[in-house]
């Protein structure tokens, strides 16, 4: 399969994160006001922010890849995807389940994002010479 070809699909699944995030956001202002402390509230903010935020950079990172076959592009929104999955779920989970340990995975979800964003601004340097 090529880059071209991946990208989209990872492109489609970024978006259906996307649809996730803002209804995990709204899970968590709507269901969890009154059930979760404040400063757990505001954990799960963070956690849909960073979710809906990195999900259009996987879009968009997964579109250049389909349209320029960039394995850069592609890896970023790899990159985008798994962060999403350690960094947002890990939070989702520390709210939901109560373990203090789960915010330990956050950090390897934050360096997936620093990595994508990384390889995203590396492609599209490369792409401008």
């Amino acid at each position: 399969m090529t880059s071209g070809s991946q990208g989209w699909r990872w492109a489609a699944g970024a978006a259906g994160l996307g649809a996730l995030a803002v209804a995990l956001g709204a899970f968590g202002a709507h269901a969890l006001e009154d059930a979760v402390p404040p400063g757990r509230l505001e954990t799960w903010r963070t956690g849909a922010l960073y979710h809906l935020v990195h999900s259009l950079a996987g879009v968009a990172a997964g579109v250049l890849a389909a349209v320029s076959s960039s394995r850069m592009s592609l890896w970023a929104a790899r990159l985008f995807v798994a962060g999403v999955v350690l960094f947002s779920g890990s939070l989702y989970a520390l709210v939901l389940l109560d373990l203090g340990v789960l915010g330990a995975v956050a950090p390897l979800g934050g360096g997936a994002f620093i990595a994508g964003w990384t390889l995203l601004a590396v492609g599209l340097w490369k792409r401008s010479r």
